[in-house]
């Protein structure tokens, strides 16, 4: 609605951060509230699918409505965000999980800091955590990656094609969340990890390929190894999270890892372009640290 008004979009995306910041812990914490165990996985696969499939016929209808009219596209978002509010006022009803937080500055940093302590001396939620990190990290990085792969690997120079190979991730993704909630639970968490090697090297792969059906299925099996890896990975945080700090500030204790994550590396991808490695080259490092990464963490999670 600001930006509609004339208001810089930069102050208007601003404000849809701090929305997205803020309400991201009550969304996901939420659900460790109204279930638990085995049907929390289950509950996290049907809230990672809903978000995904979203964001897709948003962007579709992004589209589609700003090719019409711009300031008309930016209400009719506007008017959706006011709908969600109203779908807001039907969520159950609940007992307040952590009465009695004070609504002042410093009192809620310190809680915050407390939080994140917890959470990062734990060894199940300091694996979430690092876990779920690098998988959004590394999500961002490869729609900036395919920004730039797309004309050098495909040939093809239009606006559209990334964004199409960008929706295949996004399919993909609600696939492997709902394998996830079937054959996932709490107990069997580590199940999850193999895909997470196999997302590295998918993107290995992925970077050498030089047509494009090769390239929607290869992108289409990295988004379903997504969401199988990082659902589960979700869930565990809630569930340990509640019995700690509280479902609420584990996810937000999350969010803070995965943007600091993205921001990191976002930062060495345009390091790695600003120094003139070449795009494919890139992508097959990205893809092969990636793997090794989680093999490490992987590792680590079993010695302990």
């Amino acid at each position: 609605a600001s930006i509609c008004f004339g208001i810089n979009p930069f102050v208007g995306y601003t404000l849809v951060g701090i929305g997205a910041a803020a309400y991201s812990p009550a969304k996901y914490g939420i659900l460790g509230e109204l279930t638990t165990g085995d049907k929390l996985v289950k509950a996290n696969g049907l809230m990672e699918s809903s978000t995904i499939a979203a964001i897709l016929l948003g962007s579709v209808a992004g589209g589609v409505l700003a090719d019409w009219h711009v300031l008309a596209a930016l209400g009719i978002c506007a008017l959706m965000y006011g709908g969600a509010v109203i779908a807001n006022l039907f969520i159950p009803k609940l007992a307040v999980a952590r009465p009695g937080q004070s609504w002042r500055f410093g009192p809620m940093t310190c809680s915050f800091f407390n939080a994140c302590r917890v959470l990062w001396r734990n060894g199940e939620t300091r694996f979430s955590l690092m876990g779920t990190s690098m998988f959004w990290g590394a999500g961002v990085t490869l729609r900036f990656l395919l920004v730039l792969w797309v004309p050098v690997a495909l040939g093809i120079t239009d606006n559209a094609t990334p964004t199409y190979l960008n929706a295949m991730v996004a399919v993909g993704i609600v696939v492997g969340a709902g394998a996830a909630a079937k054959l996932v639970t709490l107990e069997t968490v580590a199940r999850c990890m193999p895909a997470g090697i196999l997302i590295g090297v998918g993107v290995l792969f992925f970077s050498l390929q030089h047509a494009l059906l090769p390239a929607y299925a290869l992108l289409l099996l990295i988004g379903m190894l997504g969401g199988f890896f990082v659902v589960p990975l979700n869930a565990l945080l809630q569930e340990r999270g509640k019995q700690t700090v509280g479902a609420g500030n584990a996810i937000a204790v999350q969010n803070l890892g995965e943007n600091m994550a993205m921001l990191l590396m976002l930062g060495i991808y345009s390091l790695a372009v600003k120094a003139g490695a070449p795009v494919v080259a890139i992508g097959v490092g990205f893809g092969a640290l990636f793997a090794l990464a989680i093999s490490g963490l992987w590792v680590w999670q079993r010695r302990r």
